[in-house]
């Protein structure tokens, strides 16, 4: 009950806030109107060449969560398309889709605490504020950080904390997480990553090389600590950048 009572009123202080910015501007209902039309033409009904996303409550977060203003002014009208869009220093907000399967994916359930590698513009954070107890995110790009906080901040997505450094080490401090997503390619699943994740635990994870076709993986660890991946659907992320550091 509990834990009913947390996504609830986590999806109703965000609808609160839609509802409130339509009132002030009139443009935020149309946006509200491209969010419906984005869930259900590109996740809930998606076209036959890509698997529907079915979750309610990623579907309902997918609605709630103001895209617009996690993408650059020029770019608004934009923002609902099916089809990532640059933040800049190389960095990209992910195809809506993407967001909502990989969301889908890791089955995240209220009291979780989530590990995400690639802050990027905050987005992907957002959508699993509304669903989860506690978000750890982690961007290199320390301007693309700084914005992220802010916009987060400014939103009201209170149980998200950001921080700037290489996400191939994780968040040690804060572990052990119960799910992890990674929104940047690596060529390998990341030891300290695994290490991080909890025994039961599910890592969701574009593998693959850089600028090429990668694909989606579900790592799962067992109770016991047996690691096992499974490759999904093809993908194309930016890369993982790192920091320098040698292993």
């Amino acid at each position: 009950m509990q834990k009913r009572s947390y996504i609830l009123s986590s999806l109703l202080l965000a609808l609160s806030l839609v509802f409130e910015a339509s009132a002030e501007d009139p443009g935020e209902v149309e946006f509200r109107f491209l969010r419906e039309k984005m869930v259900k033409e590109q996740i809930s009904d998606a076209p036959d060449y890509r698997d529907p996303v079915k979750d309610p409550r990623v579907l309902t977060a997918m609605r709630v969560v103001p895209r617009h203003h996690f993408v650059e002014k020029k770019l608004q009208s934009a923002a609902y398309g099916d089809f990532p869009l640059p933040i800049g220093y190389g960095q990209t907000i992910s195809q809506p889709y993407i967001v909502a399967l990989m969301t889908e994916m890791l089955g995240v359930k209220a009291d979780h605490k989530v590990l995400e590698v690639g802050a990027g513009s905050g987005y992907q954070a957002a959508i699993l504020s509304l669903l989860v107890k506690e978000v750890f995110t982690i961007e290199i790009v320390e301007a693309l950080a700084f914005q992220a906080e802010e916009r987060l901040k400014r939103l009201k997505y209170a149980n998200v904390r950001v921080r700037v450094g290489d996400g191939f080490y994780g968040w040690e401090e804060a572990a052990p997480f119960d799910r992890i997503i990674v929104t940047c390619a690596a060529s390998l699943v990341p030891p300290p990553l695994l290490k991080q994740l909890k025994p039961g635990g599910k890592m969701c994870i574009p593998v693959g090389a850089a600028y090429s076709v990668q694909y989606l993986t579900m790592v799962e660890k067992s109770e016991t600590g047996t690691i096992t991946m499974r490759k999904s659907i093809p993908v194309r992320f930016v890369p993982l950048t790192r920091s320098g550091k040698e292993e």
